[in-house]
């Protein structure tokens, strides 16, 4: 046995340990994942071994990587994501499979009443993201239908990997309510802390603030999503993009604007469905992910 086959092994057996505390609390998550507010939601702090979650950070890639794809929109700004898992480096690589391999399914259907999840081992919008000083991501509902195996949008998975993040930061996670007239969670993005959340067409969710860190700091996460084949109760039939939505007092932005008007369902009733197919492509391709 070689030292790196050995080191596989090893990390293999810290994650089981770590994911196998996770599941003996599952019927605990489930019950505040269900019962949260203003839709359901979990955070999970210590998610990872700190000593794999450390390490994490420590091959991540900085923001002069050549790996990442930077958001074109004032929706997005300074965001970058990858989801090539032939640019993702090999640790990161390796934690984003555990968690969406079979087992760890199990715990999440355990943990949320989700039954049947699917994970997206093509990493559609996942994969690893990265957002600069100044960056932000407005509050938004996600794409409801996986752009290309049409599977039911059902979960998000975000694991933060931020060391010494500080309040006065910014970058929370901000969980809104429908009428977008208030947030009702702020979810802080610290180091080895998980978010778990259902995606629906009432799950409006950001960092809406531009970040305020050093120049030198960047609030860094990996992003998993999870589906199923059958619609949640409610949803037959309903399909969009990624929908932003502004929030009471938000300045107007005409670019914004178009961009906005163009992923909505009038914009999707009015179009020419060849054209429309076209359209949604692109926008998949530019706008998934968190």
């Amino acid at each position: 046995m070689t030292d790196a086959s050995y080191s596989v092994y090893a990390l293999q057996d810290a994650l089981d340990h770590q994911f196998a505390a996770h599941h003996a609390n599952a019927d605990e998550y489930r019950r505040e994942f269900q019962s949260s507010q203003p839709f359901p939601h979990l955070v999970i702090d210590d998610f990872l071994p700190e000593r794999i979650a450390q390490q994490l950070v420590d091959t991540f890639p900085g923001p002069e990587s050549p790996i990442w794809t930077q958001q074109p929109t004032e929706d997005q700004r300074n965001k970058l994501a990858t989801t090539d898992e032939g640019k993702i480096p090999a640790l990161q690589r390796y934690v984003l499979f555990s968690l969406n391999s079979g087992a760890f399914l199990r715990f999440l259907e355990r943990a949320t009443g989700i039954n049947a999840l699917i994970a997206d081992t093509k990493l559609v919008g996942g994969g690893l993201h990265q957002i600069k000083r100044g960056g932000k991501l407005a509050v938004h509902i996600d794409y409801s239908h996986h752009p290309q195996n049409r599977l039911f949008r059902r979960l998000n998975l975000l694991l933060y990997l931020n060391p010494a993040w500080q309040e006065e930061y910014g970058g929370c996670l901000e969980l809104w309510d429908r009428s977008i007239s208030a947030c009702q969670k702020a979810i802080l993005p610290r180091f080895n802390r998980a978010a778990l959340f259902a995606t629906s067409d009432l799950s409006y969710h950001g960092h809406p603030e531009p970040l305020r860190t050093p120049e030198h700091v960047t609030r860094k996460s990996l992003s998993l999503y999870y589906f199923t084949k059958e619609p949640p109760a409610g949803r037959e039939g309903v399909e969009h993009n990624t929908l932003f939505k502004s929030r009471p007092g938000d300045r107007f932005n005409l670019g914004n604007f178009v961009v906005r008007s163009a992923s909505s369902g009038l914009f999707r009733d009015l179009t020419p469905p060849l054209v429309y197919r076209g359209i949604r492509k692109l926008w998949n391709r530019l706008f998934t992910g968190k």
